[in-house]
């Protein structure tokens, strides 16, 4: 049962970046020069939000605790609807949906199993760490979508998924275990790389290689200048 837990071998590591000036709003302008075409932006957010949903669905069933299920629950149930309107907003674009998902499921469920985690803790720190950088890109990345679909993406996205609980599981966990701080410190820095290259995959690129990093190289500063407060609020060490 414990199996999917089981984290693969091969692991792909992407430099972490150290922030260089402070976030402002001229990065959402940068990165909406590169927003995807909207079926495809709806596509991705929406798969990646089902992902989150069965990652949570996975350790609700697999917590160590009665309370630790009944918290997780409305946590699960908020991801899902979370994907699910993104999908009425897609549905508003194409016939079905399904299929413009279909084409983004192979990497995203690849990705997802690279971040499993050994076991409970690591997959719980996973979900709370990976969906909050992803949800905080596709945030500024629907700047770029013209009209008022942007704004009805990002306000579903930020809507709360129950962050605190699983935040709070995991600060409980921590307090309790003198060794899992260090262990999930690592674990979460470890989660970067692969996040961002999930993250890069969503952008539309024009073409012109070293205009498009300069574009993207603040973004990602400033993703992973929230990754680590999100750490900190843990105790951990980003």
């Amino acid at each position: 049962m414990f199996d999917v837990f089981k984290r693969p071998a091969a692991r792909l590591e992407v430099p972490r970046l150290k922030p260089r000036r402070t976030p402002d709003a001229s990065l959402r302008v940068n990165l909406a020069e590169l927003t995807p075409e909207p079926v495809s932006y709806l596509g991705q957010a929406a798969y990646i939000q089902l992902a989150a949903f069965e990652a949570l669905a996975r350790a609700l069933m697999l917590a160590p605790s009665v309370g630790a299920k009944e918290a997780l629950g409305p946590a699960s149930g908020s991801a899902l609807e979370k994907h699910q309107r993104l999908v009425v907003e897609l549905r508003k674009l194409v016939d079905d949906p399904a299929v413009i998902m279909a084409s983004f499921a192979p990497a995203i469920d690849e990705y997802a199993a690279v971040i499993r985690g050994a076991d409970w803790y690591e997959s719980l720190a996973s979900v709370y760490l990976t969906a909050g950088i992803l949800d905080d890109f596709f945030i500024l990345l629907s700047a770029g979508i013209d009209g008022d679909a942007g704004q009805k993406a990002a306000r579903i996205i930020e809507a709360d998924s129950g962050r605190h609980v699983i935040e709070t599981l995991l600060a409980d966990a921590i307090a309790e275990d003198a060794t899992m701080g260090s262990r999930l410190a690592l674990w979460g820095r470890r989660l970067v790389g692969d996040t961002l290259l999930l993250a890069r995959s969503a952008i539309h690129h024009s073409g012109n290689v070293r205009t498009d990093e300069q574009r993207i190289e603040p973004v990602f500063t400033e993703l992973i200048a929230k990754h680590s407060r999100r750490m900190d609020g843990l105790g951990l060490t980003a």
